[in-house]
């Protein structure tokens, strides 16, 4: 049975089964063709299983994982990200994300990794793709909209890596501007809107070693207009900025030159919804199976003081699994 509807009958969809207060999960990538919204009754009749806010009880071992990756050239690297660094200098873009897609092997498969990993928000179409992402988008509940931007990552075993990433001009300036472009994007769906929390930090567990990640939290009360249309507010604040960039337009527009594959459900969004609340995830640490070969997505994000062997490493950090 096909999963996919074409974007607008997904937001239609959106606004139906909230307005019958049904139970349902949903999908939109990131290119805004596509995605779908199924009732949780109904989801035994498709391959698709989620996991938001829960731990994993079956257990594995990282000793036992096989997780081997051929890593894009840093020569192929460095030229793509010279082309966002230009875009940057003429003015096009403050923020720019880039994403790569890197070929990787692995002892488990896709239905496995989903399994095994422990994540904030698990995914997984089977044998299609899986994520498992620590990065919410929005929460909504008793019409308290709020979204949740990580722009930072840090090796934790670094000495002083608290210190280091809470000091790094890069890392400051490229979460300051997620947290102004969001608050921006939060105020087109709702009143009062504030940063609650600014650049608080979670440590991540994996199967490479524990990453340390910076975070903030904006939230707004509801415009009247969007408390039951969920699907219109959400077609209203996609793509995610903290993986599109500032502007956000005309970034998307970059990304689209630069990169070369289509993203799709990678960097989209997922969330369940349940009693007029709503929770939702930005799709990243993303495995996809195409024709019989695995494919990690990563990248980060591209600023006027990112220096290219610093970005390549973090891109390469991010493809691990949170089993540990």
């Amino acid at each position: 049975m096909n999963w996919e509807e074409n974007y607008s009958s997904v937001l239609h969809r959106i606004n139906s089964l909230q307005s019958r207060n049904i139970e349902f999960i949903f999908g939109l990538n990131y290119e805004k063709t596509k995605g779908f919204a199924i009732a949780v009754d109904d989801l035994s009749r498709y391959p698709i299983h989620f996991s938001f806010n829960e731990h994993t009880q079956v257990k594995y071992l990282s000793n036992q994982l096989i997780l081997e990756s051929d890593n894009l050239p840093y020569s192929e690297y460095k030229k793509a990200m010279n082309e966002v660094v230009t875009h940057i200098l003429n003015g096009n873009s403050y923020l720019c994300n880039l994403t790569f897609r890197t070929p990787i092997r692995s002892n488990l498969n896709l239905n496995q990794i989903y399994k095994y990993s422990n994540a904030k928000y698990k995914f997984l179409v089977e044998d299609q793709f899986t994520f498992f992402s620590p990065e919410s988008f929005i929460r909504i509940e008793n019409n308290i909209i709020s979204t949740y931007p990580m722009k930072g990552t840090i090796r934790a075993n670094i000495p002083n890596a608290v210190q280091l990433i809470l000091s790094n001009k890069k890392e400051i300036f490229e979460h300051n501007t997620i947290v102004d472009l969001l608050r921006n994007d939060l105020s087109i769906v709702a009143n009062d809107v504030k940063t609650k929390r600014l650049k608080y930090l979670e440590k991540i567990y994996t199967n490479k070693g524990d990453l340390i990640q910076m975070s903030s939290e904006i939230c707004g009360s509801l415009k009247s207009i969007y408390c039951n249309q969920f699907g219109t507010l959400l077609d209203k604040l996609l793509p995610a900025g903290s993986i599109s960039g500032a502007p956000k337009q005309k970034t998307c527009e970059i990304i689209s030159t630069i990169e070369n594959h289509t993203r799709n459900y990678y960097t989209g969004i997922f969330g369940h919804y349940k009693n007029n609340t709503l929770d939702s995830a930005v799709a990243i640490r993303f495995i996809e199976n195409s024709n019989g070969s695995l494919y990690f997505r990563s990248g980060g994000g591209i600023t006027a003081l990112s220096n290219a062997e610093s970005e390549y490493e973090e891109m390469i950090n991010k493809i691990y699994v949170p089993i540990f």
